[in-house]
């Protein structure tokens, strides 16, 4: 399934007159799409503190997200759901100088139907032959870190499709079109009742982590490192906190 990056605007109003809109800039954050819900909601915070400055989000994997920029996309923050695709735009001198800064972490989990039909109890349920089991692309985040999940319980499982995105999983489970696929916990929260979650054994799981920086050619540095220093602060985390994101 083909996940199209969805660009939305996020900018508090002005005022009524003309001079308020003729002063805003935008900063367009490229996303990663497991980030969807928690940064739109930062968007709109960040509107509340910042009224000068629209925020423009493209959301998609990280990966496809990293080759967009690479091949000249107009984006001024990246944030990644894993520390690979971010260290790909840093060697290919897309990241403005200074580190990136990992501003979030998130765990793996198995998302399953509402009811957990199939009863499924953890991995190694997810090797059985008779189940739909979908999972990330390997270049995707989710995907590199489903194949680390599996590795480290020593499972082979033959996903019936490759996803360019978390929410292509999250939309083939919560569809029916697939029984169960290894997502974010922040995604099995976000599908509330359209899905239910299986957390995976501590001993077997990996913690994601995600980064975010200013990218080389951003064409409102100043600005787009105010919303990063935006998510990074005590009013980010809370609201990160409440997507069921952890502390970096």
């Amino acid at each position: 399934m083909a996940v199209v990056a969805v660009a939305t605007l996020v900018a508090a109003s002005c005022g009524s007159g003309d001079s308020g809109a003729n002063a805003r800039s935008d900063v367009t954050v490229f996303a990663a799409a497991s980030l969807t819900a928690a940064f739109t909601d930062l968007g709109d915070a960040f509107a509340g503190v910042e009224p000068d400055v629209g925020i423009r989000f493209s959301f998609a994997g990280s990966s496809e997200l990293v080759a967009q920029i690479v091949e000249g996309a107009p984006a001024d923050v990246f944030a990644s759901a894993d520390l690979d695709n971010m260290a790909r735009l840093v060697d290919a001198g897309d990241v403005a100088a200074g580190a990136p800064v990992v501003f979030a972490t998130n765990v793996a989990e198995i998302i399953v139907e509402t009811g957990n039909p199939n009863g499924i109890v953890g991995v190694a349920d997810l090797a059985d032959d008779d189940l739909v089991v979908v999972q990330c692309a390997p270049q995707v985040p989710c995907g590199g870190y489903a194949e680390q999940v599996l590795a480290n319980a020593g499972l082979t499982v033959a996903p019936r499709s490759f996803e360019s995105s978390v929410s292509g999983v999250v939309a083939k489970v919560t569809l029916g079109e697939a029984d169960a696929g290894i997502v974010y916990r922040t995604d099995v929260l976000e599908a509330g009742e359209g899905a239910a979650g299986v957390a995976i054994a501590d001993e077997v799981n990996v913690t994601a982590e995600y980064p975010i920086a200013v990218t080389a050619d951003a064409s409102n540095p100043a600005d787009a490192e105010r919303f990063i220093e935006f998510v990074t602060s005590d009013a980010g985390q809370q609201i990160l906190e409440r997507y069921g994101f952890g502390a970096p």
